[in-house]
Order: structure tokens, then sequence, then C-alpha cells
């Protein structure tokens, strides 16, 4: 089983990611993994992430800009 992260635009189309993916063993690893980089991400143009797992997605789009106005506690202005 590998756990992986698909990047996104707004829009949803796919995108390359700020920062060198992996493929994790465990969803928790995988977790811990984007929540280390999100910030890094979203800056190198990411915004958004569909975690899957063997290439069905478990979960997703989930916004990084969300994770960031919830870490500032204001809204992203963009």
């Amino acid at each position: 089983m590998a756990w992986t992260w698909r990047f996104e635009k707004a829009d949803g189309t796919e995108t390359e990611p700020a920062v060198e993916p992996e493929e994790f063993p465990t969803q928790s690893d995988a977790e811990s993994w984007i929540g280390e980089v999100w910030r890094e991400l979203l800056e190198g143009g990411t915004d958004q992430v569909t975690l899957q797992e063997d290439g069905s997605t478990v979960y997703g789009p989930m916004s990084l800009r969300s994770a960031s106005e919830a870490d500032t506690g204001e809204a992203a202005s963009g």
C-alpha cells in the first residue's frame, strides 16, 4: 500500500508541488508530512491536496488556504 498526495490548483488541475513529494507507508505518515510542509506548498502555488491510497481517492480536495486562515486567525487576502 502506498499513500500519496495529489497537488492541485484551486480549479482542480494538477500542479507540480514546491516540495518533493513522497510515497508513505501509512495514512498517518502522509498526514504528518502534509502538516509539516503545507505552507511551502501553498507559497509554491498548490491550493489544495487530495490524499490517495494506491491511486484511489481517500479524501479531498482539502484546501491549504483554509489551513492558512485557521493558522493566522484571519481570512487570507488574495
